[in-house]
């Protein structure tokens, strides 16, 4: 039979070993967990075997050892990265038609919004476009739904109603359809809407405009015209070419950010999405 290790004989080595270890300490030295060779106390990687001391396992956990559990620190959600997820969501594919297609809209868009930008008020560049007739079945249904709130309201009902309908068709395609370019290209036509209100306004005291039913605002009866009643009753009739200004130029602002807008998701739609 194999003779069992007399107990003072570990204790011996024991102490042995608590004294080379101490002593070691004293010296300035220590041993790798791994290889066992002595090296500068202190040393992250081992002279000899290379291990790094401070990711060394000497043996895998047992079943009823815990074992390290790794986990992640999460950042908080910066403004960049919400409004990037939200307004730019990349799709997993996007055919290369679509890409190119897309494109050439964007193009389109940004030649006609400098057109129709650069247009003066006067000249009623925007109500001559076929735009124009998309927009005047929201305007006038504006009109209908806002008959119950009183004559004021009423008036601007259509000006109401031709605003809403882009942006229900834009908040639709970003949350509905995650389609971050074609949202922009109904703010873009929010934006037009702009354009289209700002010499229907600046026409408030010189009724010249052709309305439906073939009148102007001043052959029609008072009222008629929207906005010659509301800024009429609101006190701000002579300041009408100034109004029309300011809707003129929210309307610029809007289209151009609607086009920087679309131009970021063509690019992360170019980057990150699989084409096929």
């Amino acid at each position: 039979m194999r003779a069992r290790p007399r107990i003072g004989a570990a204790k011996d080595r024991t102490a042995r070993t608590g004294r080379e270890v101490r002593a070691g300490r004293a010296a300035g030295l220590m041993k790798c967990p791994k290889c066992g060779s002595e090296q500068p106390d202190g040393n992250a990687v081992c002279d000899l075997c290379g291990i790094v001391f401070a990711k060394y396992a000497p043996h895998p956990p047992s079943s009823g050892e815990a074992r390290p559990v790794a986990f992640t620190v999460r950042r908080p959600p910066t403004l960049r990265g919400t409004l990037g997820k939200w307004l730019l969501p990349v799709p997993v594919s996007t055919p290369r038609w679509a890409l190119l297609g897309r494109s050439a809209l964007w193009l389109g868009l940004c030649a006609w919004g400098a057109r129709l930008m650069l247009a003066s008020i006067e000249s009623n560049a925007v109500g001559g476009s076929f735009l124009h007739l998309v927009n005047l079945p929201f305007h006038e249904a504006g009109h209908v739904v806002c008959i119950p709130l009183g004559d004021f309201v009423h008036s601007l009902g259509g000006t109401l109603g031709q605003l809403a309908m882009p942006l229900v068709c834009c908040g639709a395609l970003l949350l509905r359809t995650r389609d971050g370019f074609g949202a922009s290209v109904a703010f873009w036509w929010f934006g037009e809407n702009f354009l289209d209100i700002a010499p229907y306004i600046d026409d408030a005291r010189a009724g010249q405009l052709p309305l439906l039913g073939g009148n102007t605002g001043e052959t029609s009866p008072y009222g008629f015209h929207d906005w010659g009643y509301l800024l009429s009753e609101s006190g701000l009739l002579s300041r009408d070419h100034e109004i029309a200004r300011a809707s003129h130029e929210i309307g610029c602002l809007v289209m151009i950010a609607a086009l920087v807008w679309g131009a970021l998701a063509l690019l992360r739609t170019r980057r990150e999405s699989e084409l096929v």
